[in-house]
């Protein structure tokens, strides 16, 4: 769930491209990075740095940023290793860069690739070397200097063909930037018009923030871009069947971005109206896990005629604790993040409203600190299907463990699960069906408009690495 951001055709790009991580700040706050090209002096400059956006790119930095084009990334890492040093650790951080003969490259990923493992075994068999801890886009990046080609967007299509999994990428070659998605779109990528220039991005609310008119989604299997300044846009695969993934609608984007001609916002409050309708329960109020289960106990409480209440407040200077990188700080970020409203609470029957339940990190102790602030009864309402089956596409999963709920347990049997994990008095998820009629309109059996596999087990795509790494352990 990283953020990614380019700029091209504009002075000055890499402000432009700043302000846009920082409003894609939300999609990853452990590092950024920014690379630029200048034309005049034909020099690439970049930088990168860990902490958020507003604390690596300051003046001076940006200073010597020079060039009109110029891509960025906010980092929420799925793959390397978070515990190394300082040094280890700004090795992962992108965009990455490499020179090679036909020019230099950098691209800036968001996505999980799938088959990552097997490639990069691979490469290192053919005596390629590698500087990260094991971030998946470095393979795509040495890809591009192996296969063969006249150009590098020959070269850059052929070694999208040996990538499985999710990846929308923005990618810088001397002076020309393109961006590419996935044949099945997985994953965001946008594109807008700038003065004379354009600009890439994850969401439309960074595009906006620029000043862009956002013209439409980057299509999946397509790469869009520059080459010696003239815009092209090329299909790199067949047709697939799209499938963007449905968790940005539900937690990842943005209240303010738009995403297939739909506002998070609207959508959200949808989802919350649904659940109303599939899981009512008598109480006194509707309270939100803010922020971002706002516009779903915003839905809630309109579908039920419950009052809405700001019985949980935030604390605005901590960040999202579902994409920290440790348990441990995802459980002491929540308290120092979330306080009860007593006045509001005691003696109230609270129905506690959350976009997705996930690990369960905050809604153990929420729930808890209602019924410590003289809550009479918490019921908690989860305004998206229960996450048992994890995501491969950019979510970090490398310990599934820690997931509430898991495959082994029976659909019928969640509710029970989570009610004694989280103390809840009652618990109640909203169903698959009821999120894609809030999302699509329809039910998914009509069509099945999204990656939802998280929530029902059904990936869109080849899992290499998975498969190759079970067949590997030893039976038990």
């Amino acid at each position: 769930m990283c953020g990614i951001f380019g700029v091209s055709g504009v002075p000055d790009a890499a402000r432009l491209v700043a302000v846009g991580l920082h409003h894609l700040q939300h999609r990853g706050q452990e590092a950024c990075g920014i690379v630029a090209y200048n034309g005049d002096q034909n020099h690439t400059a970049w930088h990168r740095g860990i902490g958020l956006v507003s604390r690596v790119f300051e003046e001076p930095i940006l200073e010597r940023l020079r060039g009109d084009v110029a891509i960025g990334h906010t980092r929420y890492s799925t793959a390397g290793d978070k515990s190394g040093t300082l040094e280890q650790r700004l090795r992962d951080v992108q965009p990455f860069i490499a020179f090679f003969p036909f020019g230099s490259v950098s691209i800036a990923h968001n996505g999980n690739l799938t088959n990552a493992v097997a490639l990069k075994q691979e490469l290192l068999a053919g005596g390629h070397m590698f500087q990260t801890s094991g971030v998946d886009t470095e393979v795509a990046l040495k890809l591009i200097g192996v296969v063969s080609g006249n150009s590098f967007h020959e070269r850059l299509s052929n070694a999208l063909l040996r990538l499985e999994g999710a990846y929308s990428c923005v990618l810088l070659c001397d002076g020309n930037m393109v961006g590419v998605r996935d044949p099945h779109g997985i994953r965001p990528l946008l594109v807008g018009i700038l003065g004379d220039g354009f600009a890439f991005s994850s969401e439309s609310c960074a595009l906006e923030a620029i000043g862009a008119e956002v013209i439409r989604s980057v299509r999946p299997g397509e790469i869009l871009g520059t080459d010696a300044g003239i815009t092209f846009s090329h299909r790199f695969v067949r047709r697939e069947p799209s499938r963007p993934c449905v968790f940005e609608h539900v937690y990842f984007s943005r209240p303010d971005s738009v995403s297939d001609g739909k506002n998070a916002y609207e959508v959200r409050k949808r989802l919350g109206s649904a659940l109303a309708q599939e899981a009512p329960v008598e109480a006194d109020m509707v309270v939100p896990m803010p922020d971002s289960g706002v516009p779903a106990a915003m839905g809630y409480a309109r579908a039920s005629g419950i009052p809405f209440e700001l019985g949980v407040v935030r604390n605005h200077y901590v960040g999202r604790t579902f994409i920290e990188s440790t348990q441990a700080k995802r459980a002491t970020d929540v308290v120092r993040k979330l306080s009860v409203n007593r006045t509001v609470v005691a003696g109230k029957r609270v129905i506690l409203v959350d976009d997705s339940l996930v690990r369960g990190t905050t809604a153990k102790r929420v729930v808890r600190r209602l019924k410590d602030a003289g809550a009479t009864e918490v019921h908690l309402r989860i305004a998206s299907p229960p996450w048992r089956f994890g995501c491969r596409y950019g979510i970090d999963e490398n310990n599934p463990a820690e997931r509430l709920v898991s495959p082994e347990v029976p659909c019928v049997d969640v509710s029970a699960v989570v009610k004694q994990k989280t103390g809840a008095h009652t618990v109640a998820y909203l169903s698959v069906e009821g999120m894609y009629h809030a999302v699509h309109g329809e039910g998914r059996k009509v069509c099945p408009q999204s990656c939802d596999a998280c929530f029902t087990g059904e990936f869109p795509t080849t899992l290499t690495d998975i498969v190759s790494i079970s067949l590997m352990k030893p039976p038990v």
